[in-house]
């Protein structure tokens, strides 16, 4: 087995709002020097810590590992310090190669470039050294590299995972515009609920709070269904040690008795969601309904629910206004004594839903600022509690 004693520093990506859900994470599985930055938190970890962030971090986009730093004057400097860099020795010749570049710097003004003269460095040193050069390939990638220039500082990262770690490999479907699987595991993370208390997801789509509720309850690591990442192409990459950290993980999977109800519309919709829970082995866990929101029926004890209501770019304002009313209603009349926390992009909407908030955060979807809030449905009356307005 090959030494992965020695530890580096490591960066890892989220969404903004997520940085500290990720680094209680990244504290939890041994991270060591944890530091939380916008959508990123940075941490020093062995190859080993890095295996095991990619298989069992369920709020984590990307986990890199920094490879080389410098600072440059041109365009030719540039190219000099990333031709230095022992490319040769990271990773074989017979991979193929993608190259992304993230830009705040006057230097240049087209990231396509920096990845460009990036690429060309790579392979003229292999070139140099072996006499062979490797390819770029972006639909099928082995070795990931990512390029960050900042004013005239640039660090060179060897990305770990490959494709985001947001595409965990049981989504066998999906409905169109479906939410994130780091996002819906941030969101639980943030609410606080544990598999003590029945969860309602009723505007399920492809399943995906339920499913993550699911691998969180009992503990089942999100990188397992993957195909793979992009460290098993690494020249230092040591498979015993993989495998050991894998059977570690998989050794603590429980299985807690949950109360899970999926519910939705559209029957195409729930079918999409069983057929993802199937894949992730937790269909057993989730109680599927064809059932609108308004027709739930009321729980008998205190619990959660999960909204994420259809975008407004999909409906109409009148559409919108009557759906949010109506959430607004069944949550007062339907769900006394529970909590309700609904996340949204369309902030304005939130003005039809007739009830207090508790909380507010602001989160990012991609692109999309949204806001997740909470409504805490007292039973009777309760001073600041969530009453109609």
């Amino acid at each position: 087995m090959k030494n992965t004693e020695t530890q580096f520093p490591i960066l890892l990506r989220t969404y903004a709002g997520l940085e500290e859900i990720l680094a209680d994470e990244v504290r939890n599985i041994g991270g060591a020097e944890v530091e939380s930055y916008t959508r990123t938190v940075t941490c020093n970890g062995d190859l080993g810590f890095i295996y095991k962030a990619n298989l069992a971090l369920r709020t984590a986009l990307k986990i890199l590992k920094p490879i080389h730093s410098f600072t440059f004057n041109n365009n030719d400097d540039f190219y000099k310090q990333c031709f230095e860099v022992p490319w040769q020795e990271l990773f074989s010749v017979d991979k193929t190669i993608t190259i992304d570049s993230l830009l705040f710097s006057e230097k240049f003004n087209n990231s396509m470039f920096v990845s460009q003269l990036t690429k060309d460095a790579i392979v003229d040193r292999f070139r140099k050294e072996i006499g062979k050069r490797p390819f770029v390939d972006s639909k099928d990638t082995n070795i990931y590299i990512s390029v960050y220039v900042k004013d005239n500082q640039v660090i060179l990262y060897l990305d770990s995972s490959g494709e985001s770690l947001h595409k965990r490999g049981y989504r066998a479907e999906q409905v169109k515009a479906p939410l994130s699987e780091v996002m819906a595991a941030g969101i639980l993370k943030l609410s606080g609920w544990t598999h003590h208390f029945p969860l309602y997801d009723p505007m399920c789509g492809s399943g995906t709070f339920s499913i993550e509720a699911c691998l969180m309850a009992n503990n089942i690591p999100p990188g397992i269904f993957r195909s793979g990442f992009a460290f098993e192409h690494w020249a230092d990459y040591d498979k015993m040690l993989f495998d050991q950290i894998l059977e570690n993980l998989t050794s603590k999977i429980e299985q807690n008795p949950l109360q899970i109800f999926a519910s939705d519309r559209s029957r195409v919709a729930l079918q999409i969601a069983e057929n993802n829970a199937k894949e992730a082995g937790v269909e057993s866990d989730i109680q599927f309904s064809p059932t609108v929101f308004q027709k739930v029926a009321s729980p008998s004890r205190k619990s959660w629910l999960f909204i994420n209501p259809p975008y407004g770019e999909r409906l109409q304002p009148t559409e919108i206004e009557e759906l949010y009313k109506t959430v607004g209603a069944t949550l007062k009349h339907n769900f006394s004594g529970c909590e309700a926390w609904l996340f949204t992009s369309n902030s304005e909407a939130l003005n039809h839903i007739g009830l207090h908030t508790s909380r507010k955060i602001k989160l990012y979807n991609g692109p999309l600022e949204c806001r997740l809030v909470r409504y805490e449905m007292y039973a009777g009356t309760k001073k600041g509690g969530a009453h109609l307005l």
